[in-house]
Order: structure tokens, then C-alpha cells, then sequence
């Protein structure tokens, strides 16, 4: 491995570690309460769009992505 490539493979890394990325299921209060508190703390990067779990299940899941500093 050239010192280029450890240097891209480290930053890579580091990168990756300042997010946790995660899916979160429940009803929609619930999710918006989530959100909501995630939104506040400043670490919320990024979220779907709700999603049905399908069938006769009426929860919705939603992704996230957040900051871990």
C-alpha cells in the first residue's frame, strides 16, 4: 500500500467514525418526537422520508444520519 493510499484509507476512517447512521421504527408521534430531539442537539445530518413497514403493520421506519461530536 502506497502512502498515498494509508492517507486516503485513514481519512476515510476518521471520517466514517463522526457518524452513527441508523434506522428508527415506530408510529409517526413517536418519530417526529425522535426527530424533533435529534434536530435540537445539532446532530441530526440527515433523515428519509417515512417509509410503511408493509403488510398490516402500521409503523413507519425512517433512516438517519448523526453527528457523534
Amino acid at each position: 500500500m502506497t502512502t498515498r493510499e494509508r492517507t486516503y484509507a485513514k481519512a476515510n476512517n476518521q471520517r466514517a467514525a463522526q457518524f452513527t447512521e441508523m434506522w428508527i421504527v415506530g408510529s409517526p408521534e413517536d418519530l417526529a418526537a425522535m426527530l424533533h430531539a435529534a434536530a435540537q442537539t445539532g446532530r441530526l445530518v440527515y433523515v428519509s422520508a417515512p417509509r410503511l413497514m408493509g403488510g398490516d403493520d402500521t409503523r413507519h421506519r425512517r433512516y438517519l444520519r448523526l453527528r457523534t461530536h
